[in-house]
C-alpha cells in the first residue's frame, strides 16, 4: 500500500521542484530557456543568460556561407585564438544531414569556460556556445547552462 502512495508523491515532487523552462522559438531552431533567464536578439545573434549575467548561451546562424567543411575546425579554433590542435575539435554526423562539431576551451586570461557546438550543412552554419566565468562553473549554473545548450534543435 505504501508503494502506491510513494510513486505519485515522488512524481509530483519532481514536477514541483523541477526547473521550469520556456521555449525560444525562431523560424529555424528552438532552444529551452530556464525560468528567470533572459534572452536577447541582437542582429540575429541570440543570447540567453541568467539575471546575474555570469555567462550566456549564444546562438549565431549563417546562411549562404561558403566555408569549406575542411576549414571548419580551423574556423572554430580561430574563434578563440586557440593554439590547440585540430583534433581537439570533435566531429560527427548528426540528424538532418548536418555535421556537428564540438569544442571545449578555457580562456586562462579571462577565466572563462567556453563550450561550442557548430552545425554545418551545405552553406548553413549554426554556432551555439556557452561562456561562463570559472568561479560560477559548478553546481546549478553548470547544469542549467548544459541543459539549455543541449536543448538546441534545428527545425529544417
Amino acid at each position: 500500500m505504501k508503494k502506491i502512495f510513494l510513486l505519485p508523491a515522488f512524481l509530483s515532487g519532481c514536477l514541483f521542484f523541477g526547473q521550469q523552462v520556456k521555449v525560444y522559438d525562431s523560424p529555424n531552431y528552438s532552444i529551452n530557456v530556464p525560468d528567470g533567464w533572459r534572452s536577447t536578439n541582437d542582429s540575429d545573434i541570440v543570447n540567453i543568460f541568467p539575471g546575474s549575467e555570469i555567462g550566456a548561451v549564444t546562438i549565431s546562424e549563417y546562411h549562404d556561407l561558403a566555408l569549406p567543411k575542411g576549414e571548419m575546425k580551423k574556423f572554430i579554433l580561430a574563434l578563440y585564438k586557440s593554439e590547440d590542435p585540430e583534433n581537439k575539435v570533435k566531429e560527427n554526423r548528426s540528424k538532418k544531414g548536418y555535421t556537428e562539431y564540438f569544442y571545449e576551451y578555457f580562456d586562462e586570461k579571462e577565466k572563462l569556460f567556453w563550450i561550442t557546438r557548430a552545425f554545418q550543412k551545405d552553406k548553413d552554419l549554426y554556432l551555439v556556445s556557452i561562456n561562463c566565468g570559472q568561479k560560477f562553473w559548478n553546481g546549478n549554473y553548470m547544469t542549467l547552462f548544459n541543459e539549455t545548450f543541449n536543448s538546441f534543435k534545428i527545425k529544417k
